[in-house]
């Protein structure tokens, strides 16, 4: 028998830090939304725990248990063969560690035949309960407090990442202020996709600003985002160094990540939906 799931990245459209705790753990209000690129998790019954990394983006991650995507499976204290398969960059800010163990978890529940999720699954990194909620959702504290958002319009973006990892620690290190305002109240019902990104427009990822000071290059990317054609905000996700675009249509998202390729052929870039 095999198990096989999705793990979608993960975008946050704003991210407002609003406080940090005694334990010194920041606590954020960040609007994230799912684009539909993402890795992929297979699970096999075993003898003994063994993960094999394959794909673009594989080089680098480590096979041990030191993996999350290791470490959810060992949750559930069966001996299984996993294969996850990469195509996110990693310390990207696009989730994609705590995706790959959110999605590993789907895949041992399914495998097991398990409808709950194990003791300590939440535990195992501040955004796998946001990924295994997979939709929109109002995520707050330090990520333990998330709510579905219903009703955001369908949106389409271009990610791109120049390649260039961020250490999560050091990009929070460099916020100058760590007691910002957050999110309005209220998330609205938008009238369509217009109105979506007219409201995110008017929100903020306040790590943006420290992570290009520690690697400039992000500022480059989002310049480039914003000169492509139809494009209406361009943001950070996460820590960085992943920064998106935002467009009205699929097919505006599908002819910028073209162009922005050619011209940047050393960055990974990819169309996606949000979903």
């Amino acid at each position: 028998m095999m198990s096989k799931t999705f793990a979608p990245a993960k975008i946050n459209l704003c991210l407002h830090v609003v406080g940090q705790r005694a334990d010194g753990y920041h606590l954020l209000d960040s609007l994230v939304a799912f684009a539909y690129v993402g890795d992929r998790v297979r699970v096999m019954p075993a003898s003994e725990m063994s993960l094999e990394v394959a794909g673009p983006m594989a080089e680098g991650v480590p096979t041990d248990k030191s993996n999350l995507v290791w470490k959810a499976a060992a949750l559930y204290d069966v001996p299984v063969s996993i294969a996850l398969e990469k195509h996110l960059p990693s310390a990207a800010g696009i989730g994609g560690g705590s995706s790959d163990a959110a999605a590993t978890l789907f895949a041992m529940a399914d495998l097991t035949g398990t409808s709950q999720m194990p003791a300590g699954a939440t535990e195992l990194g501040a955004d796998v309960r946001v990924c295994l909620a997979r939709q929109a959702a109002r995520m707050r504290g330090i990520g333990e407090d998330v709510t579905p958002v219903e009703g955001m319009p369908e949106m389409h973006a271009v990610l791109a990442n120049p390649g260039v990892a961020l250490a999560t620690p050091d990009v929070f290190k460099g916020l100058e202020n760590k007691d910002n305002l957050p999110l309005p109240k209220r998330i609205p019902r938008w009238r369509g996709v217009w109105s979506a990104i007219d409201w995110i427009a008017r929100q903020r990822n306040d790590l943006e600003a420290p992570a290009i000071a520690i690697a400039p290059v992000i500022g480059t990317v989002l310049d480039e985002l914003r000169g492509l054609p139809e494009a209406r905000l361009a943001r950070m996700s996460g820590s960085g160094a992943t920064c998106f675009v935002l467009f009205e249509e699929r097919a505006e998202a599908d002819a910028a990540a073209a162009q922005l390729a050619a011209a940047q052929p050393g960055w990974w870039v990819t169309a996606a939906t949000l979903r």
